[in-house]
């Protein structure tokens, strides 16, 4: 059966959860395709997001697999009758599709966190800072690529921005406040931004200061976006070709825990914002 539509990490992940469904009752695949009247094959094609799958047939094998899950199986639902086409389309075939997911994913978010210890994070950049971000890591670049990239990242920044933003934030290191990315004017706009939105009820920043003794976290860098269900929550982290998205339960788990344990470290919301005024005044 030929794919209904692109192939993205959203269409991916519904079918992982309903080949998860599946093995946790021990049913073979080809049981599955009896149950809904079709071949082993197609049941391959819709557990890999090759092929599509209505919601009706999501609940039909959610029932055969005894999943009692009302919300989860609720979500799938909706996940396989989501026909979104959002701004990212727009650069298919322009940016590498694991940059395009990343925003799909934001758009279905219903909180997000970061944490950052090198970079200020994607959605709090101002554009300087980011074009001076993607020219230094990518300097073979022609500034129209730049542009590009640059362009993608503001556009990003929506969810925090709109109407309806998502719940938002951010844990950031000392260091990442500190690297001047740019020239100087940059660095200090940046900070500025990053004061600016920190005041808006739905984005909590805090900041991670040098000087915290016994402090080993630094290894915990991750954009975590929250699904409907804590089940379809998923971590994001670089890669070497791009960002790599995690959905696994048990470092869905991990993660969690190491967001809390930094955020319990860092300073506070108000004392963050004191720490970053400072900063912006050696500036």
């Amino acid at each position: 059966m030929p794919p209904k539509r692109q192939l993205t990490v959203r269409r991916v992940r519904l079918g992982t959860e309903l080949r998860r469904l599946r093995e946790a009752t021990g049913m073979k695949a080809r049981k599955a395709a009896e149950l809904l009247g079709v071949d082993s094959v197609q049941i391959s094609q819709i557990e890999s997001g090759v092929a599509g799958v209505s919601a009706e047939r999501v609940r039909r094998l959610a029932a055969r697999y005894a999943c009692t899950d009302k919300a989860l199986v609720d979500a799938l639902a909706t996940m396989a009758t989501d026909r979104t086409r959002g701004w990212w389309e727009e650069y298919r075939g322009q940016l590498p599709p694991p940059f395009l997911d990343l925003p799909e994913l934001e758009h279905h978010a219903r909180f997000r966190w970061d944490v950052e210890f090198l970079h200020v994070p994607g959605l709090l950049q101002t554009a300087d800072y980011a074009r001076s971000l993607f020219s230094y890591v990518n300097p073979e670049y022609p500034q129209s690529d730049v542009g590009r990239w640059v362009d993608h990242r503001m556009k990003r920044r929506v969810i925090i921005e709109r109407p309806d933003p998502v719940p938002y934030e951010a844990v950031i290191h000392e260091g990442a406040l500190r690297i001047r990315v740019g020239d100087r004017s940059t660095a200090r706009a940046q900070l500025t931004r990053v004061l600016e939105i920190s005041e808006a009820d739905h984005v909590t920043v805090r900041v991670i200061p040098f000087d915290l003794d016994d402090f080993g976290g630094a290894g915990s860098a991750m954009v975590y976006a929250g699904g409907p269900v804590p089940k379809l929550d998923t971590v994001v982290r670089d890669g070497p070709s791009g960002p790599v998205f995690i959905d696994d339960e048990a470092q869905l788990n991990r993660y969690r825990t190491l967001f809390r344990r930094v955020e319990a470290v860092s300073l506070d919301p108000d004392r963050s914002r004191d720490f970053i005024h400072r900063l912006s005044k050696e500036l």
